[in-house]
C-alpha cells in the first residue's frame, strides 16, 4: 500500500481528547441530537423571555413614574401582568424543553445500553477472558448511568443556557455596550477556568470510572465465591481485596469531587465579583453612558442572570465530566472488535448428524501464547468423541471452536463440510447445541429453562423433550413439577439436577451435533446413572463431543483425541489406543488404579 493509499490507523479512545469522546458517542448515539434544530429554537424564546423580566421592569421605574413621584398604577399594572404571564410561560416552555430533551436522551441511552449488551455478548471468547464480569457489568449499568444522569439535567443546561447567556449580553448591550463589554471581560475567567478545570476533571473522572468497575468486578466476584470463600476460611483474604478496590474507589472519588468543589466556590466568587463591579461601575458611570434609573436597574437585574450559569458551573462541569468518562468507557467497549463476524448471507447446515472437520487450526489469546496448534481431525456423523488430555491442553478451547463460540487464529473449522464462519447464526445455533460443566440456569422456573433450547417452543416441546429422555418421574418429584423455581444460577438445584435441565433443553433444540463438557462430572452415583440413561438418549441420532474428565467416557467412545500442549498427539478408539501403549494407555492405566 502507497503513501497516497495508506489509512493512518484510529486513534485509541482511550487516549482520545474529550471532543473526540464526544464526536464519537455523538456517531454512536446520534439520538442525542435529534431535534437540535427545535431545541436551539426553543432555547432562544427561552432567553427571550428570560430577558423580558429586566425590561419590565426598567419600563416600570422610568415609564410608570417610580422615581418621580407620578405613578401610573394602570400602567404599572398592566407591565406586571404582562412580565407575569411572560415568567411563567417561560418557566412551561423550559419545563417542556428539558421533558423534551429527556426523553429523547433517555430513549438514545436505552438504544446505547442494548448496542453495549449485544456487543458484549458478540464479543470472542479471548475477549470475555481478560476483562472480568464485574467490569463488563459496570460498561452495560453504572457507566451509561454516568451519561443519564448528566442529560437528566445537565443537558438541558449545556443546551439552553449559552443562549440565554448570549440573550443577555446582547440585552445588556441595548442598554449600554460599554458595560455589556466589562460583564464580557468580567466573564472570560469563567471560560478559562472551565479549560483548565475540564483536562483534569477529564482525568480524574476516567479513574474514578476505572475504579468503580474494579470495585463491581471485585464484589462480583466475592458474591460468586461466597461459598468457596466461606468453606475455605478466606473472609479476610477476600476482605482485603474489596477493602484495597473500595479504597481505590475512595481516593478516586475524592479527587474528582476536589476539582468540583473548588470550580464551585471559584465560580460563586466570580459571580458575586462581577455584580460588585457592575453595581460600582454602573452607579458611578450612569449620567456619563446617559442610563436613567430604570435601564441600570434592568441592566443589573440582567447581570443576575448570568450568576445561576456562573454559580451552576461546578456542578454541571463535574456532571459533564463524569458522563464523559462513563462515555469514554462505552465506547471503548463498543470499539472492542468484533473477531467472530457472522455472514451476511450465511449457508444453512445439513440436517441430521454432522461430521465435523478441523483443517490446521491454530488459537491464540491476546498475549500471543498458542493454545491450540496445527489441529487437524475428522470426525464421522453420528459418532461419539471423546477428547481427553491433561489441563491446559486445549481440550475446552478446541470444543468452544467447534460450537464458535471463537473462531480459529488460522485453519478452519468445517462442521457437515461447511466452514462455520459461513454458516447462519440461526442455523448453526440450531444445529449445534454446547453444554458446559456448570450446567447454568437462568433464575425462572424449570420448564423455562428448558424451554430455551429454542426460540419458538412451546409447552408441549419442553414435555416432548422431558418424556424422550426419561425425566418425567424426576419432574414429578419436584415440588412444583415443571413450575418449580430453580434460583439464582439454579441454586434451587443439585448439579445434577442443573445438568438435567440442561440435556433437556439440548433436546428441545433437537441438533445434529451435541458438545458436552463432562456433563457427569462432580455428581453422585445415583444421579450419575440418571444422567448417562438421559445422555444416552439424548446422543441418539446425533453426533456428541465430550470433553472426558473420567476416561469412563472415553471407553464407550467410538473416537478419542488426546489433547497434548495445544496439539493432537493421539487419534483413535479406545481399544486401539490402549493397544499403541502410548499417553492414552498411560492415563487410562493410572486413571484405572486411581479407581480401586
Amino acid at each position: 500500500m502507497n503513501a497516497e493509499t495508506a489509512v493512518e490507523p484510529r486513534q485509541s479512545i482511550d487516549d482520545a481528547s474529550t471532543i473526540e469522546v464526544l464526536r464519537r458517542g455523538l456517531r454512536t448515539t446520534p439520538g442525542l441530537l435529534e431535534g437540535l434544530r427545535t431545541t436551539l429554537l426553543l432555547g432562544i424564546l427561552i432567553a427571550a423571555g428570560q430577558v423580558t423580566t429586566p425590561i419590565v421592569i426598567q419600563r416600570a421605574i422610568d415609564d410608570g413614574g417610580l422615581i418621580t413621584g407620578d405613578v401610573d398604577i394602570a400602567g404599572v399594572w398592566m407591565l406586571v401582568v404582562v412580565g407575569a404571564l411572560v415568567f411563567l410561560a417561560t418557566v412551561l416552555l423550559s419545563s417542556y424543553v428539558r421533558m423534551r430533551l429527556v426523553r429523547r436522551a433517555e430513549a438514545a441511552l436505552e438504544s446505547l445500553r442494548n448496542q453495549a449488551f449485544e456487543h458484549v455478548h458478540r464479543m470472542s471468547h479471548a475477549d470475555h477472558t481478560e476483562q472480568s464480569t464485574g467490569v463488563l457489568i459496570s460498561r452495560v449499568t453504572s457507566d451509561v448511568d454516568a451519561l443519564s444522569r448528566f442529560v437528566d439535567w445537565g443537558f438541558f443546561v449545556w443546551a439552553v443556557e449559552p443562549i440565554v447567556v448570549i440573550g443577555v449580553f446582547v440585552a445588556m448591550a441595548f442598554y449600554s455596550w460599554p458595560l455589556a463589554l466589562l460583564a464580557l471581560v468580567l466573564f472570560v475567567p469563567v471560560a478559562r477556568l472551565l479549560r483548565w478545570m475540564q483536562k483534569r476533571m477529564a482525568q480524574a473522572h476516567d479513574i474514578r470510572r476505572t475504579a468503580i468497575g474494579e470495585l463491581l468486578g471485585s464484589y462480583n466476584e466475592a458474591l460468586i465465591g461466597a461459598e468457596v470463600v466461606r468453606a475455605y476460611a478466606l473472609e479476610d483474604r477476600t476482605q482485603a481485596r474489596i477493602d484495597e478496590a473500595s479504597e481505590h474507589r475512595y481516593r478516586a472519588g475524592l479527587q474528582a469531587n476536589w476539582y468540583m468543589s473548588s470550580v464551585f466556590v471559584i465560580g460563586d466568587l466570580i459571580a458575586a465579583l462581577m455584580m460588585s463591579v457592575l453595581v460600582l461601575v454602573g452607579m458611578a458611570t450612569r449620567e456619563t453612558l446617559g442610563l436613567s434609573a430604570g435601564e441600570l436597574v434592568g441592566l443589573l437585574v440582567l447581570a443576575t442572570l448570568l450568576q445561576s450559569p456562573i454559580s451552576e458551573l461546578g456542578e454541571t462541569l463535574n456532571n459533564a465530566q463524569q458522563a464523559v468518562a462513563g462515555w469514554r468507557k462505552v465506547l471503548s467497549l463498543l470499539e472492542t472488535p468484533i473477531e467472530d463476524l457472522e455472514p451476511e448471507a450465511g449457508v444453512d447446515l445439513p440436517r441430521g448428524a454432522l461430521a465435523v472437520a478441523s483443517r490446521s487450526a491454530r488459537f491464540a489469546y491476546r498475549d500471543g501464547v498458542p493454545v491450540l496448534d496445527d489441529v487437524s481431525v475428522e470426525l464421522r456423523a453420528g459418532s461419539t468423541v471423546a477428547i481427553v488430555g491433561a489441563t491446559g491442553s486445549g481440550k475446552s478451547t478446541f470444543a468452544r471452536l467447534v460450537a464458535r463460540l471463537a473462531d480459529p487464529s488460522d485453519g478452519t473449522i468445517e462442521v457437515g463440510g461447511v466452514d462455520l464462519r459461513s454458516v447462519r447464526a440461526d442455523a448453526r445455533r440450531a444445529g449445534i447445541r454446547f453444554v458446559p460443566q456448570d450446567g447454568f440456569l437462568f433464575d425462572t422456573t424449570v420448564g423455562r429453562n428448558i424451554a430455551f433450547g429454542r426460540a419458538d417452543a412451546t409447552a408441549a416441546d419442553v414435555d416432548r423433550a422431558v418424556d424422550v429422555l426419561g425425566l418425567r418421574s424426576w419432574i414429578d418429584r419436584l415440588p412444583n413439577g415443571l413450575d418449580t423455581e430453580v434460583g439464582e444460577r439454579g441454586t434451587n438445584l443439585s448439579v445434577g439436577e442443573r445438568q438435567l435441565v440442561s440435556f433437556a433443553r439440548a433436546a428441545v433444540a433437537d441438533p445434529g451435533l451435541l458438545i458436552l463438557d463432562e456433563a457427569t462430572s462432580s455428581v453422585d452415583p445415583q444421579t450419575d446413572l440418571v444422567l448417562t440413561g438421559a445422555l444416552e438418549k439424548l446422543a441418539e441420532g446425533r453426533t456428541v463431543i465430550s470433553i472426558a474428565h473420567r476416561l469412563s467416557t472415553a471407553e464407550s467412545a467410538d473416537q478419542v483425541l488426546v489433547f497434548d500442549d495445544g496439539k493432537v498427539i493421539e487419534d483413535g478408539s479406545h481399544e486401539d489406543l490402549i493397544a499403541r501403549g502410548g499417553v492414552y494407555a498411560r492415563l487410562h492405566e493410572d486413571w484405572t488404579r486411581s479407581q480401586t
